[in-house]
């Protein structure tokens, strides 16, 4: 081997020879590392993961039939301050001393709870401590005051010299106060999922859908970096009428305080759509004061004399009677077996089944059912289901009660059946009927929601929905339509017609058709009371073309009561007003003058 191929040996042997101890190296310190440093090297990996922060999605909307908020997600802000920012102690803090009497007087003027010593006072001290997180105001400030300080000179600068930062709070806030308030529900907390009412009911489309941000050190700050954006709520879009649900509201409000009573309810719906345009449930509390803390509206109660034109409506379309039969009653009770009927009205005369619905006879209502219906209670209870007003109707407010009318087990039964007892229905359940007639007979289901949208573009659309086509014959809708204009307007007999010390239902700017209702209430412990009810009247206007059907309910008005006054003026007051609204009439408040546009 010549000289020169030796050399050439000696050197790729070197090169190996450092290539095999630098791998040998390599190894040895993987495994130093994997066994000696191994816990201290998994401390700074820990470090380095970024924490994982979820951006909260803004909750959607709810809004009336005109575009107007009544529930929203305002965005309030809570203002930081981290005094240990480099550049506001560069030079002896020239910038933080240059500027602090300024943005002291801001945030005093802005924001308004601190003079501007007091806010200077606060903020020095915490520079001279070095706070890393100083809550600058107490409260949350709303968008409008935090617009206003970004002007001032020290926090135009930006966070990273001023120190000074804004975090974002959404509070939710029903800019209507408590109109329609237990129906629109509310959440739990301030960032919580739906708790009531339609909040409850269409959660996951107003919730949206959370984004996903991680806390990263980035120039030695940890800094905030989206990962996923959040997608914000939906908007759901509401049958209500703002305006008027502040009739209504007012309206309930007036008479309900007037008469003490425990609580009212009342519904406003739109005859051939079935829209609820407004509904209020007031209670009162130890202070007197009323308040919404009950969806009375889908809670279910006896409906007292409500119920006589169901059971008429089922004996007139089975033949059982006709509108122009007659029936005594008298000033005595009427014994049934073992149970008295008795009338508020008692008089000794001959009842048409016409005249017996206007003047509410319980005596008559009885007689007339039981005869019919006496051995075949079953087919009573059957023809009402074929009416719709058993079925299963869908509600947007959850936890609404179903119609409870059970088979009776005996004619004692039945026979105060007749008159609104041993059943329950709610107020909502009452009106779609008294719906029902105005509408010549169409059941709609009551709507309070009619779209859901994103950024003003629908999403999802709800149409108008019949329950029934047809709840009854036309003939059988013409008799009933007829006895309940009696109950208003023949002063003679009707419940709800004017009296010389009340006008009741009965209006000289609209006409009115309906029925009054009156339950004794059931006090624990003693049965039924005779001194305590439950006051009704539910009607549809104008009746010669019917546009709404409103029902007023008010539970245990102080002494004397009586549903027409009681109810059958609210809803007259209702009909006026909101008739005038709707630009049908011009009505001129104390006048008494109702023109047509």
């Amino acid at each position: 081997m010549s000289d020169e191929q030796r050399n050439t040996v000696w050197r790729f042997a070197i090169i190996f020879a450092v290539i095999a101890m630098g791998f040998i190296a390599v190894l040895g310190k993987i495994v130093y590392v994997q066994t000696v440093e191994r816990d201290e090297w998994l401390k700074v990996a820990e470090k380095q993961v970024p924490t994982l922060k979820p951006i909260t999605a803004t909750r959607g909307n709810i809004l009336d039939c005109n575009g107007h908020l009544l529930a929203s997600s305002m965005p309030q802000y809570y203002m930081y301050m981290d005094t240990r920012v480099p550049a506001l102690h560069e030079k002896n803090g020239q910038l933080f001393h240059s500027h602090i009497d300024t943005l002291a007087k801001d945030l005093s003027v802005i924001i308004g709870d601190k003079s501007p010593e007091e806010y200077k006072s606060r903020i020095t001290r915490a520079y001279r401590k070095g706070e890393k997180r100083l809550r600058v105001c107490d409260h949350r400030i709303n968008y409008l005051q935090r617009r206003e300080l970004e002007q001032n000179s020290l926090i135009k600068k930006g966070k990273y010299r001023s120190g000074i930062f804004f975090e974002d709070q959404h509070r939710r806030i029903k800019p209507y106060g408590i109109l329609a308030s237990r129906t629109i529900g509310s959440i739990y907390g301030e960032g919580g999922g739906g708790n009531s009412g339609l909040e409850k009911r269409f959660d996951k489309e107003l919730s949206g859908i959370d984004g996903m941000s991680s806390i990263q050190r980035i120039g030695g700050r940890n800094e905030s970096v989206t990962i996923e954006e959040a997608k914000d709520g939906m908007d759901v879009v509401t049958t209500i009428d703002a305006n008027l649900q502040d009739i209504v509201e007012n309206a309930l409000l007036a008479k309900t305080a007037e008469r003490n009573a425990k609580w009212g309810c009342c519904i406003l719906m739109e005859t051939q759509t079935g829209y609820i345009r407004a509904i209020a449930n007031l209670d009162r509390d130890q202070e007197g004061q009323y308040y919404e803390a009950q969806n009375h509206a889908v809670q279910r109660v006896e409906p007292g004399s409500t119920f006589k034109t169901i059971a008429l409506v089922a004996a007139l379309d089975d033949g059982k009677i006709k509108i122009g039969d007659t029936v005594s009653v008298s000033r005595h009770p009427w014994q049934y077996f073992t149970v008295k009927h008795t009338d508020a009205h008692p008089m000794d005369t001959l009842l048409t089944v016409r005249s017996a619905l206007a003047v509410s006879s319980n005596i008559a209502l009885a007689k007339l059912i039981t005869r019919s219906y006496e051995g075949s209670a079953k087919k009573f209870v059957r023809r009402i289901e074929k009416m719709g007003l058993t079925d299963s109707v869908y509600c947007e407010i959850p936890g609404a009660d179903k119609v409870r009318i059970d088979v009776p087990r005996d004619t004692v039964t039945l026979s105060k059946m007749s008159y609104g007892y041993s059943v329950e229905m709610s107020p909502m359940q009452i009106l779609m009927f008294y719906n029902a007639i105005a509408n010549n007979g169409r059941m709609m289901r009551p709507m309070l929601v009619t779209a859901i949208q994103q950024n003003g573009e629908v999403e999802k659309l709800f149409k108008p929905e019949v329950v029934k086509s047809s709840i009854c014959s036309k003939k059988t809708i013409e008799d009933i339509k007829g006895a309940l204009h009696d109950v208003v307007w023949d002063d003679h007999l009707g419940t709800a017609a004017a009296k010389p010390w009340s006008r009741k239902a009965q209006s000289r700017l609209v006409s009115i058709a309906g029925k009054t209702g009156t339950a004794q209430l059931i006090i624990p412990g003693h049965g039924y009371s005779g001194r305590h009810h439950r006051m009704t009247f539910v009607g549809y206007f104008p009746e010669e073309n019917p546009q709404y059907t409103c029902i007023c309910m008010i539970e245990d008005p102080q002494y004397p009561y009586d549903a027409g006054m009681d109810c059958g003026s609210t809803v007259r007051v209702i009909a006026e007003k909101t008739m005038a609204y709707t630009g049908c009439y011009v009505y001129k408040e104390g006048e008494r003058v109702l023109e047509k546009r």
